[in-house]
Parts: C-alpha cells; sequence; structure tokens
C-alpha cells in the first residue's frame, strides 16, 4: 500500500496545510503593510470604474487591454488630474499664509484681543477663575501654535506639489494595480470566491454587501465632502475670511464625519462675527451653514451612504470617527467596512444557528 494513500496520513497532510496558509499569508502581509493604503486605493478605484470599463469592452470588440487603458486615462483625468491642481493650489496659500505669520502682516493677535474685548463681563470672571485671562501668554502661545501648524502644513502641501518621490511612487502602485484589478479583476474576483470555505449563499452575500458598502461609502462621502467643502470655502470668500481655500479643504475633510463635520469649521467662525460686531456677516454665515451646508450632509448623506450600506446614521458616523483615529484618512473606508462586513458575518450566523440547512 502506498504510505500516500493513507487516509489518515492525508489528514494528517491536510491539517499541517492550514498553519502553513496562515503563517505565509500573515507574511504576504506583513511585508505589503507599508502600502496597505495604496493597494486600498487602487482596489477600490478598480471596483468604483469597472462598470466603465465593461462599457468601454463592449465597445471595443471585447479587447481587453486597450479598454483598461482607456479607463486608467479617465481616472487620470476625473480623479488624480483634480486633486494635483488642488494640492498645488493649497500648497501656494499655505506658504503665503505662513509668509504673512512670520512677516507679521497677518498678525492673529489682534482678532484674538477683539474677541477677549468683546467677551461679556461673567465670561470674563469664569475664564479668570481658571488663569485664563492673561491675554499676553495665551497670545504667545496661540501664535507659537499657528505658525508651526502653517509651517507643517505648508511643508507637508509643497512636498506632495513638488511630485516627491514617495508620493510618485504611491500613485504609480495605486495606478498600476488598478489597471490589473480592472483588466483581470473578474478572475480574481473568481479565485477568491472559490477560496473563501463558505456556502455559496453566504459568499454571495458577504462580497455584495463588501461592494456596495465600499462603492456607497467612497461615492457618497467624497462626494458630500468635496460639495460640503466648495461651499464653506465659497462663504468665507464672499465675507472675507482669510485662507478660503485651506478652510475649504478643512472642512471638505471633517466633512467625512457625518453631521458635526463642517460646522467644526464654520461655526466657530460666525460665533467670532457676532462677538467683534459683525453681526450681519455671523447672521449669513450660519444661514448658509445651516439652510445650505447643512441640508447638503442632511440630504445627500442618507441617500448616497445610509441607503445602500443600510446601516444606521450612527453607526457610520462612529465607524468613521474610530476607522479614521485607528487608520488615518484611509479610516472612513475601513471603518463603515468593517461594521457592515461585522453586522453581515453575525447575521448569517445567526441564520444559520436558527435554521443549519442550507
Amino acid at each position: 500500500m502506498n504510505p500516500s494513500d493513507n487516509p489518515v496520513s492525508a489528514s494528517f497532510k491536510n491539517q499541517a496545510l492550514l498553519p502553513l496558509m496562515v503563517a505565509v499569508s500573515i507574511a504576504l502581509g506583513w511585508i505589503l503593510l507599508p502600502f496597505y493604503g495604496t493597494i486600498m486605493w487602487g482596489a477600490i478605484i478598480a471596483l468604483l470604474f469597472t462598470p466603465v470599463y465593461r462599457r468601454l469592452l463592449a465597445r471595443l470588440k471585447w479587447r481587453r487591454t486597450p479598454a483598461a487603458l482607456l479607463t486608467l486615462l479617465l481616472v487620470l483625468l476625473l480623479l488624480v488630474l483634480p486633486f494635483a491642481l488642488l494640492t498645488a493650489a493649497l500648497a501656494r496659500e499655505a506658504a503665503q499664509v505662513y509668509q504673512q505669520l512670520q512677516s507679521g502682516e497677518l498678525n492673529p493677535s489682534l482678532y484674538f484681543q477683539g474677541l477677549f474685548d468683546a467677551l461679556p463681563d461673567w465670561l470674563t470672571a469664569l475664564l479668570d477663575s481658571f488663569g485664563l485671562v492673561n491675554f499676553a501668554a495665551l497670545q504667545r502661545r496661540l501664535i507659537a501654535a499657528l505658525a508651526q501648524g502653517s509651517q507643517f502644513l505648508a511643508t507637508q502641501a509643497m512636498g506632495i506639489g513638488q511630485i516627491t518621490f514617495e508620493f510618485v511612487t504611491s500613485l504609480f502602485i495605486t495606478l498600476y494595480l488598478a489597471f490589473f484589478l480592472i483588466r483581470d479583476g473578474d478572475s480574481v474576483a473568481r479565485a477568491l470566491r472559490h477560496a473563501v470555505p463558505l456556502a455559496p449563499e453566504h459568499k454571495k452575500e458577504l462580497i455584495g454587501k463588501f461592494t456596495t458598502v465600499i462603492r456607497a461609502t467612497v461615492k457618497g462621502n467624497l462626494l458630500v465632502a468635496v460639495i460640503q467643502g466648495a461651499l464653506g470655502g465659497i462663504a468665507f470668500w464672499f465675507l472675507g475670511v482669510g485662507g478660503a481655500l485651506l478652510w475649504a479643504v478643512l472642512m471638505a475633510f471633517l466633512s467625512l464625519l457625518p453631521a458635526v463635520g463642517a460646522g467644526l469649521v464654520w461655526l466657530p467662525v460666525a460665533i467670532y462675527f457676532f462677538l467683534t460686531g459683525a453681526t450681519w456677516q455671523g447672521i449669513a454665515l450660519c444661514a448658509w451653514g445651516v439652510l445650505v451646508i447643512g441640508l447638503i450632509d442632511n440630504l445627500l448623506r442618507p441617500i448616497l451612504v445610509g441607503k445602500d450600506t443600510r446601516m444606521p446614521d450612527y453607526v457610520v458616523m462612529i465607524t468613521t470617527l474610530g476607522g479614521m483615529v485607528v487608520f488615518g484618512i484611509n479610516g472612513f473606508v475601513i471603518g463603515p467596512a468593517i461594521a457592515a462586513m461585522f453586522m453581515a458575518v453575525w447575521e448569517i450566523y445567526v441564520t444559520t444557528r436558527i435554521d443549519p440547512a442550507p
């Protein structure tokens, strides 16, 4: 009898294969960890633009490589080029703000002095009880923090705007991976489906849920963020607030947080307007923030994100915030995706326990 035909030996080999698979998978993940962000965005680009690729594929007589290249060209025109132009403009404005702070042309102490002078007596007494009325000391710390923050922002933005090696490398990896995932995505998806040890209906449910959440989160959140940032920047520019582009980008970034995002920027500015006597500017900014910027968040986000993901708004907000704390900017995608998969897996588990038969 051939030892390889022994069922005990075959079972032992199968049991030994599982730890080996886990070990090599962990090793590969460890190697790819420095590029997890670029790999993730390459996969997201492929996921978002696969419908476009399929339409082009039919028009190009099923020639996969030309269709994938044309799809990638659309990605460059629609995503990469606008991002590069915005980053360059942001770098120039951040550098200008930093130079104005250094030269004294922009003096935040004047604004904060007026703000402190406009405070009511009871609030001044309350601040005095906490030792916060020493305006000279507060001014020095605040100016130092502003200068340091502006310098960091200018340095980082200019580094990206000047196309650093790291940025070019990440962009190349993202687009290179996106090209192959767009072209060969169907075969990759089939391989993953065969590798997952679940029932076919469960595989279909999990893959469908994951795809839907990624598409809804990226398209919905980014669209809402861009619109809210643009509307906030227009309002700041019209009201004469300095650095409108910087504030617009900050509002767009914070708009990734549902319900509270852009308000963290425009509301303090509106309060400042009221305290310094610029009443009509404060009223106009509050009305614009609540009726226009807030309406965008309340109307578009549930339609674009919550409706497709079928998750409550509070779950989306908490998981987005937690994801960004753990994973940085990429967390606004990873957080809701993990939450959606968690809910789907538990739903499958509960269903199979109630009715084990497929």
